[in-house]
């Protein structure tokens, strides 16, 4: 066997090494080197109202929802990520949502949520798509899904029975003002733009606006979307973030009353 034919043995055994570990890393939801860094835990740790009995899930748990089975939802929670998000909103007064994209999770918040309740979501309107701010070291591939998210302009809530508990805000989520929410939400859902310098933007805003006691919630925690993975992977070394189980939400509590003063 010549030199050069066992370079190119060499060269693709690397390759399939390396795919190999990989897919093997998705699989297990592992670093290719490590476990990822945030903790995973079953739902019903996160609340009671998903713990099980002998039968599987209870009512506490029952909501009105709409699944999408093997339809393909542009930037759409899975099934179960949505029926999460949807009891969540069981006892929550005031949700907020950044990314609004199809208006699936504000209906679903707004239809299961107690009366008098209130769905604020945010997103670009299509005649805004010029005022998205991206910097250097952005996934241009979450950018680019982020504009494609915006162009809707009839949401799911639309004409619904709910639409009046839903307030439609339209901007750039880094000029946007969070200071009338400031330690008001019952749940804050970061599910804009993944590019890391969105997803961090957003979070700290997500963390000032959180009520003691409420949640703040992350989707698309994935080596998938490189934005989302590197700012969660950071913040958890400060907040005792989780990832649910199963899916690609992560979690954060805010059992100290004094974050929303502080941060």
């Amino acid at each position: 066997m010549t030199w050069l034919a066992i370079l190119i043995l060499a060269v693709l055994l690397a390759i399939a090494t390396r795919e190999w570990l990989v897919l093997r890393a998705r699989q297990r939801q592992r670093g290719l080197l490590r476990r990822w860094p945030i903790r995973k835990i079953p739902v019903e740790e996160l609340d009671p109202r998903f713990h099980p009995d002998e039968l599987g899930a209870t009512r506490a748990a029952e909501v009105t929802y709409v699944g999408r089975g093997t339809i393909r939802v542009p930037g759409g929670t899975s099934d179960t990520e949505a029926w999460i998000l949807a009891v969540l909103a069981k006892d929550a007064r005031r949700l907020f949502e950044f990314g609004t994209c199809t208006g699936k999770t504000a209906y679903l918040w707004a239809r299961n949520q107690p009366a008098g309740g209130t769905v604020i979501t945010l997103t670009l309107a299509p005649h805004q798509l010029d005022t998205y701010q991206s910097v250097s070291g952005d996934d241009r591939t979450a950018e680019a899904y982020a504009r494609q998210e915006s162009q809707v302009t009839r949401f799911l809530y639309t004409g619904t029975e709910v639409e009046d508990r839903v307030v439609q805000l339209y901007g750039d989520s880094k000029r946007f003002d969070e200071t009338p929410y400031v330690g008001s939400c019952d749940v804050v859902f970061v599910d804009g733009s993944h590019a890391y310098s969105y997803v961090v933007s957003d979070t700290e805003k997500a963390l000032r606006m959180v009520r003691p006691g409420g949640l703040v919630l992350w989707h698309d925690y994935s080596t998938d979307c490189p934005g989302v993975f590197r700012a969660l992977n950071r913040l958890t070394r400060r907040l005792p973030l989780v990832h649910i189980r199963g899916t690609t939400l992560v979690a954060y509590r805010n059992n100290n009353a004094a974050t929303a003063r502080n941060q």
